[in-house]
């Protein structure tokens, strides 16, 4: 059978999905597109079993066809064409020709039948009731996820915390994020749906669809087992973690009854010059609280240097040196760049500090969790 289509569209699809193609695999299947013809429409896949990719075009076929492609070949191959049209001649011998105006090359393809099965949503063969869905503009997706998945755990013994939490209640949807050290809590008030719900969505999920999102409204749906995004012509389908996931609100604390009010860049840009003299394997950072000045201070042994800044705010408490990672702080700090002052609550040098923006957005509620580190007596 044959069928053609335009070089630069086929461009667009494959570029679309081959994010999912894994660089590495024991299972060389995985290296390769899936091409499905059917009914008028070329949908190509893509898989590396935690997440799948799948993209369609309108083409003109008289047969109903698949095969699998070598997935870097091809790419490579359809991007260093110029705008033309791509004639495919798919063979019942195992190979398939590219023709061109200028060219004629050939690609052996393989049977699907061994390629892993992706979901599709909605599923004609999953019960209605167990398919949850709501829509959500693509720029707020985007910057939730921005937000909230720089605090992802990298540890694979504590697997719930490598995924960002999805929770839907009466209080909204939100993102929860943690890796023991700081925990980012997402809500949105006015996305409500009449499910109450928790889902734990992979990193590598995030990672791709944040790259994905635009202006445009994202359709999402979730099983018990996966979740699929719905997108500018392109659909991501991913497998949730199957652990539960821990009771963040235990460790947001309650009794913090000291504030710190501080303009965000001038304490980003302190912490910057203090991490280049925070020793090296402490990374830590003292924080002095007293008489509305905060004192920075950073000290590494092992070279002979240290640095002090001091940043006038509002402070309202007793005297108070508490420690940080200076990387954590950072990393809190750069995700906060777009708010010009934030809210400290503080209580002591051993519990956890709460930070917010000081500027309320309407609907939405952010709020960071920084463990301290012990200071050297």
């Amino acid at each position: 059978m044959e069928f053609k289509v335009n070089s630069k569209e086929l461009e667009k699809i494959l570029a679309r999905v081959y994010p999912a193609i894994p660089s590495r695999t024991p299972m060389p299947i995985l290296e390769n597109f899936l091409f499905a013809i059917e009914d008028g429409a070329l949908t190509v896949y893509a898989t590396d079993l935690e997440i799948s990719l799948k993209s369609s075009i309108n083409i003109v076929a008289e047969e109903n066809k698949s095969i699998l492609l070598p997935a870097k070949l091809l790419y490579d191959v359809v991007r260093s064409f110029k705008d033309t049209t791509i004639t495919f001649e798919i063979s019942d011998s195992g190979r398939t020709t590219l023709t061109t105006e200028h060219g004629k090359y050939t690609i052996s393809h393989l049977g699907t039948e061994d390629y892993p099965d992706i979901p599709s949503f909605p599923d004609e063969n999953v019960d209605e009731e167990e398919i949850n869905e709501f829509s959500i503009n693509g720029m707020d997706l985007k910057y939730a996820l921005e937000k909230t998945t720089f605090a992802l755990s990298k540890e694979e013994m504590r697997p719930a915390m490598m995924g960002a939490l999805f929770e839907f209640s009466g209080e909204g949807f939100r993102i929860v994020t943690t890796d023991g050290h700081r925990l980012v809590n997402y809500l949105r008030k006015d996305i409500k749906q009449d499910f109450d719900e928790q889902y734990i969505v992979p990193e590598r999920a995030l990672s791709v669809i944040q790259k994905l999102l635009d202006e445009r409204d994202v359709k999402i749906f979730l099983t018990k087992t996966h979740i699929s995004f719905t997108l500018n012509e392109i659909e991501l389908i991913s497998r949730l973690i199957k652990h539960k996931y821990p009771d963040y609100s235990s460790v947001i604390p309650l009794e913090n009854e000291f504030t710190l009010k501080i303009k965000t860049k001038e304490l980003h840009d302190a912490i910057k010059r203090m991490m280049l003299f925070s020793s090296s394997s402490t990374r830590r950072v003292k924080f002095s609280l007293k008489d509305n000045v905060l004192q920075i201070s950073a000290e590494d042994t092992d070279l002979g240097a240290s640095g002090t800044e001091n940043i006038l705010c509002e402070y309202i408490g007793d005297p108070l040196d508490i420690g940080f990672n200076s990387q954590y702080v950072n990393d809190i700090l750069s995700h906060m760049t777009s708010e010009e002052e934030l809210l400290f609550k503080l209580h002591s040098p051993t519990k956890a500090v709460i930070i917010f923006p000081t500027e309320k957005k309407e609907n939405l509620d952010l709020m960071m969790l920084l463990m301290p580190v012990r200071l050297n007596s």
